[in-house]
């Protein structure tokens, strides 16, 4: 049943997937950032790690890779989650979860790996589900197809440049829940992989947050801070763009980022606000009628494009335009480094 779903699908969408594609030339910075999120969000809600909208997903973001010019496959992994009944009980759940990894190699063998989740929100638990947290209507619009419309315009715009050094973008599924798909792409990476993998960008929940943010890893060199989120708050200076920096650690967040870790440098982009304390970020804004919480993470009647688009007008693309603005000179200047 699913594989027919899946087939179904994909036929009414792949060509909608390269007219997205063929018009990317043309558009201004962000603009097909733009596009690929609200089309991920409109047409693969709740992209749950195992669900048949997360395999379709996946699918979807190959072709767009592999139309790119990409070496593009799709990598599947076992995981699972505990549901909590009612009553108490817990129960666990497995589940197969499908990441997208694409590759362009450069004249050296070092290469920038890319990351953003595919997946959204599932619940764990019943007293989740009936608050609409996570679940089949879960458009998640920042969190995270904001992520993945930004990725996929930086692929565009990388696939006709020459690269010194390649660049791999990895769309990892089981980002959500403590799932494990960030540790598990870690722990397969070969020796050979580790030691050529310069440095990890994590975009992630990049529009309700009150600031852009382009933090470093806590195990981040200083001389690679200086290249990397120390130099993406000078372009975005220079382009006036409103952005901040801040050096991630473990209070920061439940369960370190695994890449940082393992000991990789990390740039990790999203929207949020730290000054107001919270753990990764989860009081993304300041609380207010409309969001009273200081959040849409995981609340499928606000991560969604309707409610975005009336409470933050103007933010989705303002946002992915920042984002591209500066990531992909950043990105120009660290695959090609001047000597």
């Amino acid at each position: 049943m699913f594989a027919f779903l899946r087939l179904t699908a994909l036929a009414a969408l792949l060509n909608c997937g390269f007219a997205l594609h063929t018009q990317a030339a043309s558009v201004a910075p962000g603009e097909f950032a733009e596009q690929q999120l609200r089309h991920i969000a409109t047409y693969f809600p709740g992209r749950m790690s195992g669900s048949p909208a997360e395999m379709m997903a996946a699918d979807y973001l190959q072709q767009q890779f592999t139309a790119l010019g990409f070496q593009s496959n799709t990598r599947q992994f076992n995981t699972g989650y505990r549901w909590r009944e009612a009553n108490g009980d817990l129960r666990l759940h497995k589940v197969t979860a499908t990441s997208v990894i694409a590759a362009r190699a450069g004249s050296a063998p070092q290469e920038i790996l890319i990351v953003a989740h595919l997946d959204t929100w599932t619940p764990l638990s019943s007293s989740e589900a009936e608050r609409n947290l996570g679940g089949l209507r879960l458009q998640g619009v920042d969190d995270n197809a904001s992520g993945l419309g930004v990725m996929l315009e930086l692929a565009q715009q990388l696939s006709q440049r020459p690269l010194h050094y390649g660049v791999r973008f990895v769309a990892l599924s089981a980002g959500e829940n403590a799932l494990g798909g960030m540790q598990d792409y870690v722990a397969r990476m070969s020796e050979k992989e580790k030691k050529n993998t310069l440095l990890v960008v994590d975009l992630n929940s990049l529009i309700t947050g009150d600031h852009l943010y382009f933090n470093s890893g806590s195990n981040t060199p200083r001389a690679v801070r200086k290249q990397t989120s120390e130099r993406a708050l000078r372009l975005a200076q220079q382009l006036g763009i409103s952005a901040a920096s801040h050096q991630m650690s473990a209070r920061d967040y439940s369960g370190i980022n695994a890449f940082d870790k393992a000991g990789f440098p990390l740039l990790d982009v999203t929207a949020a606000n730290w000054a107001l304390g919270g753990k990764d970020g989860a009081q993304q804004r300041s609380r207010s009628k409309r969001f009273p919480d200081g959040t849409t993470r995981h609340q499928t009647d606000r991560d969604n494009l309707s409610y975005l688009d009336r409470w933050l007008p103007g933010r989705i693309s303002l946002r992915t335009r920042d984002s591209v603005k500066v990531l992909l000179p950043l990105l120009g200047e660290l695959t090609n480094p001047k000597v």
